[in-house]
């Protein structure tokens, strides 16, 4: 009997032994499983999240950019070539580098959508520079096909007159170009011209970098200071700043406000350039690519007025401050001096106070000052008169406070002229001083 009693007592002992173990076992379980099932659902919550977040972005991106309501494939008619696909994702623009403020002239001058025009015939609202042009569809839309390997067209505003743009202006343009296959990357040109100067001569050019997966766009442009309208020795670079070569329509504006040029691909400005030469008259488009994968333009619209300019005006900057910061020099026939000697007139100190204004403001900056001459007398003459001209020049600046260690006067007579010496005007232009940053 007792043993009996022991053997149950053993089993109790041991089923109770099972369930605490039992229970310890499947808690764990459960507690893994919990986690597992929490773990599911905060992804499940973040994914969902993710791609509400993504749907937002995409709806402001087409707000900003433009929709395709052609689906996923555009298809292209030019010179009889049909069913060409061009497509691919919109463009992306450094959204954290560039800024969007671009506003319309309010005059519009030249606008052309095409309207009316027949495919296959040149557009009738614009002038051949060189190469060739005509009047293409893409999915039923009109615009121009570069089609020549070397097309370059105009507006033909007015009669053909080159000088409708002046110092405030908007230009806007669509243009699609597909590079897809990486093998045709064109060279494609806004040119802006004086009036009086012929293609090939820019007052600045806005040219696209197709090659690679990321397109940069290059601004080159007369400086302020210079005398002619097609020395380009500014230039601006944005590189890598958007994707414009997938063949899709993308928008281009440029605005030039009296000295300022700025330029913006699908509303994000990419280009700033603070001070070029104003003095514009007329502007082509150009594009050098392969004969069989033309560049299409459209849209059209060039206005009169611009982006307002940027609070720091011209009277906020000094002349001298402005061309230093611009060239590394400063240059001028405003530093006058009795005839054949090294004396300075009276009328040159407003001149030189302007430079000591600088140079004080700038006191770490050092400075060779050249005397320049005009050919009038013999080098015998000229070279020792232009040194004692820069001498006497340095002592001024040093009387008005400036440091002398950072001055260096040096000569240079008549041998570096900036002009012709055979007319007075010329000459004048020869007889200056330059103060150039080194």
């Amino acid at each position: 009997m007792n043993k009996k009693l022991f053997v149950v007592a053993i089993c109790l002992f041991c089923m109770g032994c099972a369930d605490l173990c039992a229970q310890g076992i499947f808690g764990r379980i459960k507690d893994r499983v919990q986690r597992k099932i929490e773990t599911k659902i905060e992804d499940t919550v973040a994914n969902t999240a993710s791609d509400a977040v993504d749907s937002v972005v995409d709806g402001a991106t087409d707000a900003v950019l433009g929709s395709e309501d052609e689906g996923d494939a555009e298809e292209a008619t030019t010179n009889g070539n049909d069913g060409n696909e061009v497509a691919a994702p919109q463009a992306e623009v450094n959204a954290g580098a560039v800024k969007s403020d671009f506003v319309r002239g309010g005059t519009i001058m030249f606008q052309d959508d095409l309207a009316g025009e027949q495919i296959g015939e040149f557009p009738s609202k614009w002038d051949l520079v060189r190469g060739n042009a005509e009047v293409a569809t893409i999915n039923g839309v009109k615009c121009i096909a570069l089609v020549d390997g070397d097309g370059w067209i105009t507006p033909l505003v007015k009669g053909g007159i080159r000088n409708y743009l002046g110092d405030v202006f908007t230009i806007e343009y669509d243009m699609l170009f597909d590079d897809r296959p990486k093998d045709g990357a064109p060279s494609i040109e806004l040119d802006i011209m004086n009036e009086n100067e012929e293609s090939d001569h820019e007052l600045f050019t806005i040219h696209y970098g197709m090659s690679y997966d990321k397109q940069t766009i290059d601004c080159d442009y007369v400086r302020p200071t210079a005398e002619g309208y097609t020395h380009k020795e500014g230039s601006s670079t944005a590189r890598d700043v958007c994707v414009i070569n997938d063949g899709r329509w993308h928008h281009f504006a440029l605005s030039f406000n009296k000295r300022a040029i700025k330029f913006y691909v699908d509303g994000k400005r990419v280009i700033n350039v603070p001070n070029a030469k104003a003095g514009a008259g007329w502007f082509t488009l150009w594009s050098g690519h392969k004969d069989d994968r033309p560049t299409y333009v459209k849209n059209v619209v060039v206005a009169k007025g611009a982006v307002e300019l940027y609070g720091r005006t011209e009277t906020d900057m000094s002349a001298v401050e402005r061309s230093i910061q611009e060239t590394g020099k400063f240059v001028t026939n405003n530093i006058l001096f009795k005839t054949g000697k090294a004396d300075l007139l009276p009328e040159s100190m407003a001149e030189i106070q302007k430079v000591a204004d600088y140079m004080k403001k700038n006191p770490s900056v050092r400075f060779e000052v050249q005397g320049h001459t005009d050919n009038q007398g013999s080098d015998a003459v000229n070279d020792p008169l232009s040194q004692k001209r820069a001498e006497a020049v340095v002592k001024a600046l040093e009387g008005l406070g400036v440091d002398g260690f950072n001055l260096r006067a040096v000569g240079k007579g008549s041998h570096e002229p900036v002009a012709s010496n055979s007319t007075d005007e010329g000459r004048a232009k020869n007889r200056r001083v330059e103060f150039i940053k080194k």
